[in-house]
């Protein structure tokens, strides 16, 4: 059996040995203080009381670069963004119509004393190119173009700008119609185009919904004319030439004269006149529209005005009318034969029934 060592406390003789050992065997760099120490010293640093002033200083720094941050996420700090990094056309426009007279002062006030409203732009993922798309200011910004193309000045080659949100502000439809709704009233049938081209984009579900969130703010009286100007566009848009010009009534009768099946005799009408004013392109539409306005119900009986029932079956080589009030038009473009679908009871739900159906027919034989 092995003896066990005694073990016993070291006495004082023998602390000092082997501190003395260990600081030969670990020597420290030449001015540095052991760990302990060094945190010590640097906890204390830190803990000195710096003069009033500085820490004012400092504070005011604090603050500004916090102000300066919520300024820039608010989209509330104007930058100087080069023309070329600005994509005009990274939305549709709701503006059809520039007046060149108009343009002429803008750009003469801009060189006289300046772009004194900023534009406003959106940030764009993945475009390094062109990082930002106009959101409003598109007159300011096409102004500026031409006078950099004129002078070839190189404070022409920036543009002051304000870096929105789209979201923030309700959509980025819905802050370029109210821009333009608060600085250059639309006209009727922009702000119909507008309802629509959205809703064609997928922004909106409908032009319904398209009308009732970008004009919110109109009575329920405006929204349900705009919602008639929309249908002009979607019905005609490719055919007038001058769509901006009609007026409020006008605009209405034709409207109703769609809505009662006037669109293929319309579209003839445009196609024979040619007009080349827009009181020539009221007079070739006029008579159609009268041929398709309400009938009264005579003064021998009450009740409301009634309209004459549309014609049903061919009414065209080309467009057949069914009595459920759905229009089938053929055609044939670049890129083959096309069928276009309308009317009320159209939906993507029927769409789709139709597309079965035709694959059934072509797959067949």
């Amino acid at each position: 059996m092995a003896k066990r060592r005694k073990v016993s406390a070291p006495s004082a003789d023998d602390l000092d040995r082997i501190e003395a050992e260990f600081r030969r065997e670990t020597p420290a760099a030449s001015g540095a203080l052991a760990p302990i120490s060094q945190v010590s010293a640097e906890s204390a640093r830190a803990a000195e009381i710096l003069p009033t002033e500085t820490r004012a200083a400092q504070e005011r720094d604090r603050v500004d670069a916090e102000t300066l941050r919520a300024a820039e996420e608010a989209g509330r700090v104007i930058r100087e963004i080069p023309l070329d990094q600005i994509a005009a056309d990274a939305m549709v426009r709701d503006r059809t119509v520039i007046d060149p007279s108009e343009m002429e002062e803008l750009k003469s006030s801009i060189a006289a004393h300046g772009l004194r409203l900023p534009v406003e732009v959106f940030e764009r993922a993945g475009e390094p190119d062109q990082p930002y798309g106009l959101l409003s200011g598109y007159r300011r910004l096409w102004a500026v173009r031409e006078l950099l193309g004129v002078t070839g000045q190189d404070k022409y080659t920036t543009i002051r700008a304000l870096v929105r949100d789209p979201d923030a502000l309700g959509g980025s439809f819905a802050a370029m119609v109210e821009e333009n709704e608060i600085r250059a009233q639309l006209s009727h049938y922009e702000r119909g185009r507008i309802a629509v081209v959205a809703a064609q984009q997928g922004v909106f579900a409908s032009v319904e919904d398209a009308v009732a969130t970008l004009f919110k703010m109109a009575s329920k009286a405006k929204r349900s004319k705009i919602r008639s100007f929309s249908v002009i566009f979607e019905e005609l848009g490719d055919m007038l030439e001058f769509p901006e010009n009609l007026k409020e009534r006008d605009g209405l009768r034709l409207s109703a004269a769609l809505r009662n099946g006037a669109e293929l005799p319309l579209r003839d009408a445009l196609s024979v006149a040619q007009p080349a004013t827009p009181e020539e392109e009221w007079e070739a539409l006029l008579p159609v529209i009268e041929a398709h306005e309400v009938v009264g119900a005579g003064p021998a009986r009450g009740g409301r005005p009634k309209k004459d029932r549309p014609k049903t079956g061919w009414i065209a080589h080309n467009t057949l009318r069914l009595s459920s009030g759905v229009t089938l038009q053929s055609g044939q473009d670049g890129d083959g034969h096309v069928i276009r679908i309308k009317g009320a009871p159209v939906n993507s739900v029927l769409v789709e029934r139709a597309m079965e159906h035709l694959q059934y027919l072509f797959e067949k034989g």
